[in-house]
């Protein structure tokens, strides 16, 4: 397990604080960046549960802004980063199709947005580690 990945079940498991799903990624990739955590959490503030409206997954947005964060902007990455999560959850990117897609699969939700914290961050780790 990388050290953001590692960073991130921390925050997600964080009995005192909730960091939404944006927060989750974006905080465990910002401090080795120049963001504090603190900074990351308030930018990432609108951006969980689909941007507050089940639009694209916090996960999802949090990952594209850790990609950013580290100069990674060209097409093809980004793309590529996308494809991959749409892969892995029949073609949605939306967090209201991926949990009802959850719901219907009979699973808790909170597992479920974890896991997606952890897949994004995953591929945003291969990615830098990729690019270095």
């Amino acid at each position: 397990m990388g050290k953001y990945l590692e960073r991130a079940k921390e925050l997600r498991n964080d009995p005192n604080v909730h960091y939404n799903c944006a927060q989750a990624v974006l905080a465990a990739f910002g401090p080795d960046a120049g963001l504090p955590e603190e900074a990351a959490c308030r930018i990432t503030a609108n951006f969980g549960s689909g941007m507050k409206m089940g639009e694209t997954c916090g996960a999802v947005t949090g990952g594209l802004m850790a990609l950013g964060l580290y100069g990674i902007e060209e097409g093809a990455t980004v793309g590529g980063f996308c494809r991959a999560v749409r892969e892995n959850h029949s073609g949605c990117l939306n967090c209201r199709d991926l949990l009802r897609m959850n719901r219907e699969a009979g699973r808790p939700q909170k597992p479920h947005c974890d896991d997606m914290v952890y897949e994004c961050t995953a591929l945003v780790e291969q990615i830098l580690q990729e690019k270095k």
